[in-house]
């Protein structure tokens, strides 16, 4: 499952489940009944029922964006993400949503487009004498050359009379008026190609108040058609009304030192554009990825809705019912199961080390809220430094999130304890690798000699 998110908490799980199975490991416990404990506390946490129905998709947004670079601006963006997924619905194809980098001015001059905008393409003169607003216009969308030498490259002429070069020179013309004219003829107010449109065909379109744009991404060209219902073609020959493409507003906008080919009101609605403004090229890129978690999270909100209480909240309740679960079980596994528990306190341990708060004193007041009734949504409060109700404060995580994050932690944990040895490349020894090898204690795990060489 791809969920896009919480690839730090299982780091810090994944690392805290191996820092608690240390200790048994040196005392000589058998791998394989850690990993079974381990394996079982990683299915009875889901029996635990925190979650609760989702109703506002831009809080799930607004948490996940709160901690990223343009984190202060989390609710203007949160809106546009939530605004982006719905308009896409239920497919799953996430190139339907662009991301368009345009550096300088200030954040809040992001927008969105409820359709496809794209960067203006490379033009020829005749260009500016184009209209470059619409009402209504058809769109075609184009998969060939508009240009004059196409023809002339793509065809071999031998002539036994110089008499007729001329001959050949005007067919090559007539060719491509002929294109062109089809073009016209189709009804369409704007010409998109993916390849080139060259002088030529923008003055002829330009004569006729069509507007036009050649070499235009394939990625953009597609969202196109996915937005207008157009179909993209590649041959101007019988061209009927059903394959052009339509939407309610086109225009080519100025934004920041480069224009932009905008479609709104697409009929079908299936796709979005965000327009990201921001300083320099690195804040532009860091706003990009924080972009794409927050969209990864609220499709997979609509998706899977139900959340919960984020800000440590839900670890710290699922360590305590682990606890409590452990009490009932007589065999050794009740140390394994107590030291997964203990290691899911990582996350809000590390998110007070993150905010400057003392982490013992948030944690000891978090074990006594979370054993008392109503605590269970109690989680670190990094206003503040203490502790607060985090699903009333709306920080909120889908729980599929979690889920998978908890489950990959376990699942990799899982996958170091169980390998029997590790051979060490003399070459790549050191002093200080010898002096930590030394003694039964140097090594975090060591091999049991079951089917192998010994660690060194």
């Amino acid at each position: 499952m791809k969920v896009g998110d919480g690839t730090t908490s299982v780091v810090l799980l994944a690392g805290e489940f191996l820092k608690e199975a240390k200790p048994f490991i040196e005392d000589g416990v058998h791998p394989q009944n850690l990993i079974r404990s381990y394996r079982m506390a990683s299915s009875l946490y889901r029996r635990k029922s925190l979650e609760e129905k989702k109703t506002l998709l831009a809080k799930c947004a607004a948490t996940t964006l709160s901690s990223k670079l343009i984190g202060g601006e989390k609710d203007f963006f949160a809106s546009m993400v939530v605004d982006a997924v719905i308009a896409i619905g239920n497919d799953d194809r996430l190139n339907l949503i662009g991301i368009k980098k345009v550096p300088g001015g200030n954040m809040r001059d992001s927008f969105l487009v409820n359709g496809v905008a794209f960067k203006k393409t490379f033009s020829y003169a005749g260009f500016e004498q184009q209209p470059k607003k619409f009402l209504n216009p058809k769109i075609l969308l184009l998969n060939i050359e508009l240009e004059l030498k196409s023809e002339k490259e793509n065809a071999e002429i031998r002539l036994s009379d110089p008499l007729q070069y001329q001959s050949i020179v005007d067919a090559e013309w007539n060719i491509i008026y002929d294109k062109l004219d089809k073009c016209v003829q189709s009804g369409a107010k704007i010409v998109l190609s993916r390849l080139a449109i060259g002088d030529l065909a923008t003055q002829y379109f330009a004569d006729r108040n069509i507007f036009c744009a050649g070499r235009v991404m394939e990625e953009d060209l597609n969202r196109v058609a996915a937005a207008t219902g157009g179909t993209v073609q590649t041959s101007v020959n019988n061209i009927v009304n059903e394959v052009l493409g339509s939407c309610e507003f086109f225009e080519e906008r100025q934004v920041g030192n480069e224009r932009f080919n905008i479609f709104s009101g697409c009929p079908s609605g299936q796709t979005a554009t965000i327009v990201l403004r921001g300083g320099a090229d690195q804040f532009i890129e860091e706003a990009e990825r924080s972009m794409h978690d927050a969209i990864m999270i609220v499709r997979r909100a609509m998706k899977n809705s139900t959340v919960v209480a984020g800000g440590g909240a839900i670890d710290m309740e699922i360590s305590r019912y682990l606890r409590h679960y452990a009490r009932d079980i007589a065999a050794k596994s009740q140390l394994f199961i107590n030291s997964y528990a203990k290691a899911l306190e990582v996350i809000p341990r590390q998110l007070c080390d993150n905010a400057g708060f003392d982490a013992t004193d948030v944690l000891n007041k978090l074990r006594q809220k979370h054993a008392s009734d109503g605590g269970a949504h109690y989680g670190v409060d990094i206003n503040t430094g203490g502790i607060a109700d985090s699903f009333t404060n709306f920080v909120w995580e889908p729980a599929v999130v979690k889920i998978n994050a908890i489950n990959a932690a376990t699942e990799a944990a899982c996958l170091i304890l169980s390998v029997d040895e590790t051979v060490k490349n003399p070459k790549s020894e050191s002093a200080q690798g010898e002096a930590a090898g030394r003694g039964r204690g140097g090594a975090a795990f060591r091999g049991r000699g079951r089917r192998g060489m010994r660690r060194q």
